[in-house]
């Protein structure tokens, strides 16, 4: 099927976009310190993940009670019982084994799983996949912001929050963070920073021959100045990519220290990579297995870092779309539709499972081929946000998620 797998290469993102984008080493916001908030107060985070590739949501969250399952996953069906089991959510949906910290935040009450999902796309590119989950539209294309910068624009002028930017980690910030509102740009170290000589010659050149790189770079000493009072230093290199285990707990430890600090940002957004589970994707232990251990303890990471204000804090994870529910010739999943969301956070109402499922059943799969989606991401998406930072309906319909009129706001999943 290659008109499904065109596009399954990383994208190299243009100089256009890099700058375009304020990227990694660049932040085009001032970032002044601000009060803590009034006692008692609600002082949110809202962190979104993304998991670039489709994410498996029937193995990463599979539904071991529906009769039709196992005959369909084939060598990759998890099991209930013996070596290796999935852990247990509530009698019909259990969770990988590769997730245990994940299983315990659900047990908790600080987690909750949205299966199902999808957003309104319907085809099988992983750039025009990726362009409507970030970019909040109905299809791609439709503009080059995304809808969280969107969601920061529409906070009152002057809000705390709104004046604090948006984070983008990466080195060029994701489609979601771009736009009008501040965006601040940080990746992790893999190199030495440049020097404080080499920095004090760009700020000359740039002062004297490109006022908007100028502007670029200040912003973009603020920001590090904020990593560096967080512990960031730049004498950490290395750990490996936004695709292994390591890299992404270390992606998760920087974005938390960014995020939790009191004169940092309160949104954010990252990527990790390597979701695209063609071939030897594997059950209870393989190539998906290692991923999902990464984001296990990815969201540990986030916990962690994240402790002095976990309870106003919402994590959302989310994928472009899943993956077909039969397994392919060689032990894989190609594209799908319908995945899982997870939302973890001290401030989730957790501790369940959001769905309204659809049935594996050869007549009830979309397209005879992957499991229909029966919750739209984008009243998830609402949902938190609305309780979280207290936008309204059409604020959100209009502005944020334009063309979403007729999805209203998934309700109660925030405390």
């Amino acid at each position: 099927m290659v008109d499904d797998d065109d596009d399954c290469e990383r994208m190299t993102p243009s100089r256009r976009a890099v700058l375009g984008a304020a990227g990694a080493l660049f932040a085009w916001s001032f970032v002044p310190r601000f009060a803590y908030a009034a006692a008692g107060a609600r002082d949110p985070r809202f962190l979104l993940v993304v998991l670039r590739g489709a994410l498996d949501g029937l193995s990463a969250v599979p539904p071991i009670g529906d009769p039709d399952y196992a005959a369909l996953r084939d060598d990759i069906a998890l099991t209930k019982d013996g070596t290796d089991a999935a852990l247990p959510l509530d009698g019909f949906f259990y969770l990988h084994p590769a997730m245990p910290n994940l299983a315990r935040l659900y047990a908790s009450g600080q987690a909750a799983i949205v299966h199902a999902a999808a957003t309104g796309y319907r085809e099988r590119s992983h750039f025009d996949g990726q362009d409507v989950l970030e970019s909040g539209q109905a299809g791609p294309g439709h503009t080059a912001s995304g809808w969280l910068n969107r969601l920061l624009a529409s906070l009152p002028a002057g809000e705390r929050i709104s004046r604090k930017g948006v984070l983008g980690v990466g080195v060029v910030p994701p489609l979601v963070v771009r736009g009008d509102a501040p965006i601040l740009g940080w990746a992790p170290p893999r190199m030495a920073r440049a020097g404080t000589d080499l920095i004090q010659r760009l700020e000359d050149l740039y002062g004297q021959r490109d006022p908007g790189l100028a502007r670029a770079l200040a912003q973009a000493k603020l920001t590090e100045e904020i990593a560096q009072r967080r512990g960031m230093g730049s004498e950490i290199k290395g750990g490996g990519g936004p695709d292994s285990t390591e890299g992404m707990r270390r992606i998760a430890e920087g974005a938390a220290a960014l995020v939790g600090a009191d004169d940092g940002p309160r949104i954010a957004a990252l990527a990790f990579e390597g979701w695209d589970t063609h071939a030897n994707e594997g059950g209870a232990k393989g190539r998906l297995a290692q991923l999902l251990g990464g984001l296990d303890g990815a969201l540990a990471a986030f916990e962690q870092g994240l402790k002095p204000v976990w309870k106003d804090t919402v994590v959302m994870v989310v994928t472009e779309f899943g993956r077909t529910a039969r397994v392919n010739g060689t032990v894989g999943t190609d594209h799908g539709t319908g995945t899982v969301a997870f939302l973890v956070g001290g401030a989730v109402k957790g501790g369940r499972m959001i769905v309204d499922w659809p049935g594996l059943k050869p007549e009830q799969l979309y397209e005879k081929r992957d499991l229909k989606p029966t919750t739209d991401i984008r009243a998830v998406a609402k949902g938190v946000v609305s309780d979280l930072f207290g936008l309204s309906g059409p604020v959100l319909a209009e502005k944020v998620f334009p063309g979403s009129g007729g999805i209203g706001p998934m309700a109660g999943l925030v405390g």
